[in-house]
């Protein structure tokens, strides 16, 4: 418990990252030693100024570190500080493994096997669609899928787990006890029924941009491999992929649309390495070859539908659109016909259940 105390206490807010902490550990030959070090000693060995050293060292944090242990007992959560029996083994063996754990949820989801589903936030339909159906596959066959609880692509990754009933967890950015985005508490729910949400950020941490790339070293340190689905050059994906590699993890990346550019980063993926994927059987073949056989080879192939009888204009229309969102005035454009005629045949292809309406005016073929 000593322990446990002294490592809440060096996680406290707006302290030193995990590898600098680790370092300071290794030179100390317990946890209550690094409290006796002197600010100079500290500043040394961390790299750090006087300020942060003499925060360390401030003995009201002593009363922060007891308050936050008896918030985490009331609330029902769990800590595992580093070198716990419940620690994951796969994170340990990372660079910079977080000092403690706060976990929501089931412990013992943290030691399966768990493949990483990541992307963008504005991913296309098909995005959507393939985070979904691969993170089924994989919760269909008793792997764990990690992700992070962001809008668009890592939302439909726990959502396909869940639609197989299959175990996920939710790294957070913030405290467990803070569900971001906030649209997302249903989900996040369902998420700790079904498996566990976890944070390093001690209780009552709220959204800050660079707590996410922490973040994201724990999503891919949990799990044997990273999928990114849909990310452009610049994003929080990329990032994960990047730890990922450095962790010694598998990458996989979906291929998209050339002209699509949330895919870009995942086709630079690929180029550099990263084993293009299709299904979950391209994921297994690497990280579980024993289930590769059981998994899909490729995207279940579409029901028949039946015959309809469409006017011209409706085939013409219906041709333009694809999958992924389209607007009203591109499918004026390319269609060659003029705006009342195109708004009155999307509205039949939406009653025939050809085409779906969203929002913003954008159109999509089911």
């Amino acid at each position: 418990m000593t322990r446990l105390f002294d490592l809440v206490r060096l996680n406290l807010p707006g302290c030193v990252g995990a590898g600098r902490l680790k370092k300071l550990l290794a030179a100390c030959a317990g946890t209550e030693d690094v409290f006796r070090l002197s600010p100079q000693s500290l500043q040394e060995i961390c790299n750090i100024g006087p300020r942060t050293a003499q925060k360390i060292l401030d003995d009201k944090y002593r009363g922060w570190a007891a308050t936050e242990l008896k918030k985490v007992e009331k609330k029902g959560y769990r800590l595992i500080p580093f070198g716990d029996s419940q620690y994951p083994a796969l994170l340990t063996e990372t660079p910079d493994p977080p000092l403690v754990l706060y976990v929501r949820g089931d412990v013992q989801c943290l030691h399966s096997t768990a493949i990483a589903i990541v992307g963008t936030r504005r991913c296309s339909r098909y995005g959507r669609e393939t985070a979904r159906r691969i993170a089924s596959e994989l919760g269909a066959l008793g792997l764990t899928v990690v992700s992070g609880l962001a809008l668009g692509i890592d939302a439909e990754a726990h959502r396909g787990a869940l639609d197989a009933g299959a175990k996920t967890i939710a790294v957070f950015g913030t405290g467990i006890d803070h569900i971001y985005p906030a649209e997302h508490d249903g989900l996040a729910r369902q998420v700790e029924a079904s498996g566990a949400i976890v944070s390093e950020f001690p209780l009552g941490t709220k959204p800050r941009k660079e707590n996410f790339p922490r973040r994201n070293r724990v999503i891919s340190g949990l799990s044997r491999g990273v999928l990114v689905v849909e990310a452009p050059v610049r994003s929080g994906a990329l990032i994960t992929a990047r730890t990922a590699t450095e962790q010694g993890r598998e990458v996989f990346a979906i291929p998209g649309r050339a002209d699509n550019p949330s895919a870009a980063g995942s086709h630079n993926l690929i180029r550099d390495g990263a084993k293009l994927t299709v299904s979950a059987k391209d994921i297994l073949e690497e990280i579980a070859p024993q289930l590769a056989d059981r998994a899909l080879t490729s995207p279940a192939a579409p029901e028949a539908q039946p015959a309809l009888d469409l006017t011209p204009e409706e085939k013409t229309v219906l041709q333009v659109l694809d999958k992924d969102p389209m607007a009203l005035d591109t499918v004026i454009v390319e269609s060659g016909l003029d705006a009342a005629a195109v708004t009155g045949v999307l509205l039949k292809l939406q009653l025939k259940q050809l085409v779906e309406k969203l929002p913003g005016s954008m159109y999509a073929r089911k």
